[in-house]
């Protein structure tokens, strides 16, 4: 997916509902045409492949209103004139925001301005302190609107207006800030809340991905097909933390999966799907014999989660996908998975539950297609020797790569990518010969780009913990199978030994193409996450760091 829009959200991400397949091959030439964007690329390796790309469709649309407010013995039109200038300043970036005429002086203007933001269709809300401001009313408008919210403080414009002009929202925000706390209110208060009407607008942009998280998360599903495979106890964390954070979950049987894949066996959408896949990965790069048992798949999970849903909006899968799953299917599941997370449905591998949360979780503050990986094996110190030392910047131990047997989306792999077969499955369940039920992996390098890797995941006491460190993935050929890339991130070794493995994080991480650890540390926060972990640099030790090595 291309970047965030200028109102803060992807293009085209608009929609709650999953996508439609036509019913015949025909037919699907015109949903792609409506449906998908094109990704251009040169011949090079390291360049993405051309790709059709399905907008996101399993992500909030953020609707913001701003709310005033102002103490009774300042000026209400400094306040008032101040959110107007806000609001200019958020229409000049492209960011959508319903001003709020309801100006907050009391409690029974609080009640109105909560009414008034409802009923404009709001989802998220900014407080601006255009004055000192009332603590209290301002601070109860959290507790009455249902949704998350910013609070941001007004500076003096003028050395030459600091009679009428001066609004002493500097000092208001602490009195705001101790009214959250004793009411225990969460809010979002940026890094430095007070500033201009540009400097607002600022925040306002980087609260919108923020938003878009908190909204996603409170309406959530995620949906198990386990249980998780042997010796896999990692990924199958306590579930307690997903009911803290407001999300729902459906545990399901591998079972119950093959009951309704078996089900949709000659849906008429099928060929519709085959098409989609086929103009997708283009000639050579599948197997055609093998789309129908892949599309009948997606169907599947596309039906099961309208038909599961309930009364959340937004899903997402945490599935088995070995040993049984290729000998009872048919297939590996992993290109579907791929196809499905490139449109906001993420569907974890091995029955990763918080690696589900976790593709969420970024995918709402990317708005783009995101992946799961294992943290898998180290970079040969040859290698590294001859393709990155003296290149980039990073230590060998700063270096590592990232692998999945294939489920990592297309629009993120370098231009020979292909679906392929599952290597190790094969020598086990077909003792090496021609692959047949061990085909359906999306194979190839990932593309060269900045990350973020990071996971939320519950701890084995139930504790809610997370860890963000930023990178990149070089561009550097793999020589190796499955989605892999090769990955480097400052201080990595540290990092894996004083986080990774010091705090028993599991072997998956999730993947966002870009630096958001700004935006996710934030979000973390507001979630009360108390134990965010990154790569410190070699400034500053981790706690169980030995001084003397």
């Amino acid at each position: 997916m291309g970047p965030l829009n200028r109102e803060g959200r992807p293009p085209g991400a608009l929609s709650k509902r999953l996508p439609a397949y036509a019913e015949s091959a025909e037919a699907a030439q015109g949903v792609a045409a409506a449906q998908t964007q094109t990704s251009r690329a040169t011949s090079t390796h390291f360049i993405q492949i051309e790709v059709y790309q399905t907008m996101l469709t399993n992500i909030p649309e953020v609707k913001l209103g701003i709310i005033a407010v102002s103490r009774d013995c300042f000026i209400i039109s400094l306040s008032e004139r101040r959110r107007a200038a806000v609001c200019a300043e958020c229409a000049a970036r492209g960011i959508d925001i319903y001003e709020c005429k309801t100006t907050v002086e009391n409690e029974r203007d609080m009640l109105r301005a909560v009414d008034e933001v409802k009923s404009a269709g709001c989802n998220a809300l900014v407080v601006f302190l255009g004055n000192f401001g009332p603590e209290t009313p301002e601070t109860l408008i959290a507790r009455h609107f249902d949704g998350p919210v910013m609070y941001a403080a007004a500076a003096e414009e003028s050395g030459g207006d600091l009679i009428d002009g001066r609004g002493d929202a500097y000092c208001g925000m602490l009195n705001c800030s101790y009214n959250l706390g004793m009411r225990h209110l969460r809010a979002w208060i940026p890094a430095y809340p007070v500033g201009t009407a540009e400097d607002i607008a600022a925040m306002i942009q980087d609260y919108v991905p923020i938003a878009r998280a908190l909204i996603g998360l409170s309406k959530l599903k995620i949906i198990t097909f386990g249980p998780r495979p042997q010796d896999f106890f990692a990924c199958n964390a306590p579930i307690k933390g997903l009911y803290e954070l407001g999300v729902e979950i459906e545990e399901n049987s591998e079972l119950d999966l093959l009951v309704a894949y078996r089900a949709h066996a000659g849906d008429s959408r099928i060929p519709g799907v085959c098409a989609d896949m086929a103009r997708e990965m283009g000639e050579g790069r599948y197997y055609p014999d093998l789309s129908e048992r892949l599309a009948q798949f997606e169907l599947t999970l596309l039906d099961w989660a309208e038909q599961h849903r309930g009364s959340r909006e937004y899903v997402a899968f945490a599935d088995k996908c070995w040993p049984a799953f290729p000998e009872e299917f048919g297939f590996e599941p992993c290109y579907v998975n791929s196809r499905l997370v490139s449109r906001g449905i993420p569907v974890a591998c091995e029955v990763d539950i918080y690696g589900a949360l976790s593709e969420f979780i970024g995918l709402c503050v990317s708005g783009e297609a995101v992946t799961l990986l294992d943290i898998n094996n180290t970079v040969p110190k040859d290698m590294y020797e001859t393709e990155i030392k003296g290149k980039y910047d990073y230590k060998l131990n700063d270096t590592f790569m990232g692998f999945h047997c294939g489920n990592t989306p297309l629009c993120k792999l370098c231009n020979d990518a292909a679906v392929k077969f599952q290597l190790i499955q094969n020598r086990l369940l077909e003792n090496g010969n021609t692959p047949d039920i061990t085909r359906g992996t999306l194979e190839g390098d990932i593309a060269a780009s900045q990350i973020t890797f990071y996971r939320l995941h519950g701890s084995a006491d139930g504790k809610l913990q997370a860890y963000i460190a930023q990178g990149e993935v070089l561009p550097v050929k793999t020589r190796s199978f499955g989605g892999i890339g090769v990955f480097a991130i400052p201080e990595m070794g540290r990092f894996y030994r004083h986080v990774l493995v010091e705090k028993h994080y599991p072997h998956h991480g999730a993947v966002a193409f870009g630096h958001y650890g700004k935006l996710m540390f934030e979000l973390f926060k507001y979630l009360g996450i108390t134990d965010i972990a990154y790569n410190q640099p070699k400034s500053l030790p981790y706690p169980t760091e030995n001084p003397f090595v």
